[in-house]
């Protein structure tokens, strides 16, 4: 697979399964998400609808037909003060790492993002050892922001996020 063999689109309900079995990975054998049990399809079917009306991005990498990354934007808190700023997720399917489907899929939320008029972009990371996640947001001109100690507790560890933060630009009217 070569970087011209990946598209990115945004995700449809018919993928939900596809993503449902990539996060599920993630849950069962990684901290990477402190989720402890795996969402549903339906749950990813009503996230992608719940993104759609905030005008927010949902997308998936494809590959031979296949779904193997996803990534989306979501509302970084639920106050109205915060309407400007979103959080990124980025999910990769085990053994399509390394090979810069991230990094499309990270770039293409980002410009949806700041069409949808979001001035700042958050990204929480946990902490796993690996500098893979925080070495994807560093190239796209994230700062780290922060570090939470201890926060979530998964597998019988204690695990640390990084919080990163990047500007999109101005958000539209200001309102």
């Amino acid at each position: 697979m070569t970087a011209d063999d990946i598209i990115v689109r945004p995700a449809a309900a018919s993928d939900m399964d596809q993503v449902t079995a990539i996060f599920a990975y993630y849950v069962a054998n990684s901290v990477a998400t402190f989720e402890e049990v795996p969402p549903r399809s339906a749950d990813w079917r009503y996230k992608l609808a719940d993104l759609d009306e905030h005008n927010l991005p949902f997308l998936v990498a494809e590959t031979g037909g296949a779904v193997c990354g996803f990534a989306y934007a979501s509302p970084w808190r639920p106050k109205p003060a915060y309407r400007h700023t979103v959080e990124d997720t980025v999910y990769l399917a085990p053994g399509h790492t390394g090979r810069g489907m991230g990094g499309r899929l990270l770039g293409a939320v980002l410009a949806r993002c700041a069409e949808a008029g979001a001035r700042q972009i958050i990204a929480v990371i946990a902490d796993t050892g690996s500098d893979a996640s925080a070495a994807l947001h560093r190239r796209f001109g994230f700062v780290q922001a922060g570090r939470l100690t201890a926060v979530g507790r998964k597998h019988g560890r204690w695990i640390d996020t990084i919080l990163m933060q990047r500007e999109l630009g101005a958000a539209g009217n200001g309102t």
